[in-house]
């Protein structure tokens, strides 16, 4: 899944802009499905646990993507409610 190398890459220069962590949420429902953005939100989860433990200097970021992911998915939740 290319949104996976996006996001690693992203966390390895310690960086991404939010229109990419956006696009790229977007891009992986698009392409599977809320389920595929969960997928993505389980590995994060796994992920920012990990770097934590290694004490990793762009925990934070890994950290943010997720919060993102998160809120994605709470966002098409409320607005498939609202339909």
């Amino acid at each position: 899944m290319r949104a996976l190398d996006t996001i690693a890459e992203s966390i390895r220069v310690g960086y991404a802009h939010p229109t990419t962590l956006l696009n790229t949420l977007i891009e992986v429902e698009n392409e599977g499905g809320l389920g595929a953005v969960r997928r993505i939100e389980r590995q994060l989860h796994l992920g920012v646990t990990a770097l934590r433990e290694r004490q990793h200097p762009n925990t934070e970021l890994a950290q943010t993507w997720l919060n993102s992911a998160r809120a994605y998915l709470i966002t098409r939740a409320e607005r498939r409610q609202a339909v």
